[in-house]
């Protein structure tokens, strides 16, 4: 009888998500496993117990998929679970934080596929606000967007503390250069608007993170893309089926989070049958996702 294909589905939190578990069962998983309230010190005691009991082939038709809500202790769990293997005992590990790293990578590649596209160059040197900056997804849209080569701000309605923060650890774990500003108050906003390209709007359903009247205050803006899928969404004048639209009263166009939305479910369900589907083990993390949105959307053009 052939061993079945099993994935061990690691949260930090009290649950994992129902969206991944379905996500992961669509990819081919015939058995789905959740744990909850896992620690990063249990990391290496899971993922042995997770691999010593298949065999080397068995492992093959094994995988690890790291969920939770932090951006950076995800990445640590996923340097930890591949630490832990012992050839030829090795599994395929995935980690996608409250679906962050999929987003993530969907949004930073549409814009930039945008960007060239409306404007003959991508990311670099462009000047990059990223709204719900200190959130998971936030996090790493600067990550990647900073990769690109953009100038990026981390923005936090917390303050400029609770900013600079967030960009100085996620900077330092990431190897980037990002800074943190305040959205805290309208001033605040709109004051970091000034100089902007292109902004990405990732935060929390339901919340409008700027307004027409806001985004009077960012002449130079090409791009504003949002990740808000309940209404209101993020940015006034940008609807959820956007798709390069433009933005009444100002020079720039809108990208809706269904549009996005629809690259990220796409992302996330290569990534897991690459895995199922895997001879030997890899380790997929959001630079992958980033890779993966950027070839889904181009052969979307081909």
């Amino acid at each position: 009888m052939e061993r079945p294909y099993i994935l061990h589905m690691f949260t930090t939190g009290r649950q994992m998500s129902p969206f991944d578990i379905n996500m992961a069962a669509d990819a081919g998983y015939q058995m789905v496993l959740p744990y909850s309230h896992v620690e990063f010190e249990n990391i290496v005691s899971l993922t042995q117990d997770v691999i010593f009991s298949r065999g080397p082939k068995g492992v093959a038709r094994t995988g690890i998929f790291i969920g939770g809500r932090d951006s950076v202790i995800a990445a640590d769990m996923l340097d930890k679970a591949k630490g832990a293997m012992q050839k030829p005992f090795a599994v395929s590990v995935m980690a996608d934080p409250s679906g962050a790293y999929t987003t993530a990578g969907a949004m930073v590649a549409y814009v930039e596929a945008a960007l060239e596209r409306l404007h003959g160059a991508g990311l670099k040197d462009r000047r990059v606000l990223v709204l719900g900056g200190i959130g998971p997804v936030g996090r790493v849209v600067g990550v990647l967007a900073a990769q690109a080569g953009a100038t990026v701000s981390l923005s936090s309605h917390e303050g400029q503390d609770a900013a600079e923060q967030a960009a100085r650890v996620t900077s330092a774990r990431f190897g980037v250069d990002m800074s943190g500003v305040s959205a805290e108050t309208p001033e605040h906003l709109r004051a970091s608007l000034a100089n902007v390209d292109v902004v990405l709007s990732c935060t929390p359903a339901g919340i409008q993170s700027l307004s027409s009247a806001d985004l009077l205050f960012a002449p130079d803006l090409k791009i504003a893309a949002d990740l808000n899928a309940v209404s209101p969404t993020g940015i006034e004048g940008v609807s959820m089926m956007s798709d390069c639209v433009p933005i009444s009263g100002t020079q720039a166009v809108g990208i809706g989070a269904l549009v996005i939305g629809n690259v990220k479910y796409q992302t996330q369900h290569q990534l897991l049958v690459d895995m199922h589907d895997a001879p030997k083990a890899v380790y997929l993390s959001f630079p992958e996702a980033y890779a993966k949105a950027r070839a889904i959307l181009a052969a979307s053009v081909a």
